[in-house]
């Protein structure tokens, strides 16, 4: 159930982060929705790990959750403060890398459309971090792609 919620809220901040780069929407608009999905998504894995219920693989979930809630919290706070980006930038690039690994497995265990669904979703958030990296510490011009 959680989950659903968070990448409801994901999918939304993606679409509003890629016109924000665009230049559709001020820098002083889009930190609102980077930080409301990144408290959403902080909250929802904290209850995921710290649960009653946690087990291994609650914990694994949180972790990876936990990847999408410092991106956007940090996209946040970066509007507010004199930073050039690389450190967000930098961290895309681990976090691309951590992807691509969850991707590999979610498909290699794929055992329905949903399994297929969420590991192609952890490829395509790879390539996007990927080109959050490539843009803000290469300095790569990829705003259109």
């Amino acid at each position: 159930m959680l989950l659903g919620l968070v990448l409801f809220y994901v999918g939304a901040v993606l679409i509003l982060n890629g016109l924000w780069m665009l230049e559709r929407i001020s820098d002083w608009e889009i930190w609102v929705i980077n930080l409301f999905v990144g408290v959403i998504s902080l909250l929802a894995s904290f209850r995921q790990a710290f649960g009653a219920d946690a087990d291994a693989a609650s914990v694994k979930a949180a972790a990876l959750s936990l990847l999408f809630s410092l991106t956007y919290l940090w996209l946040a706070a970066n509007r507010f403060s004199d930073v050039d980006g690389r450190g967000l930038g930098w961290f895309s690039l681990f976090v691309a890398i951590t992807a691509l690994p969850v991707a590999a497995d979610i498909l290699r265990g794929a055992q329905n459309t949903g399994d297929v669904w969420l590991g192609l979703s952890w490829a395509a958030w790879a390539v996007l971090w990927l080109l959050f990296f490539l843009q803000l510490v290469l300095r790569q011009p990829v705003t259109r792609i």
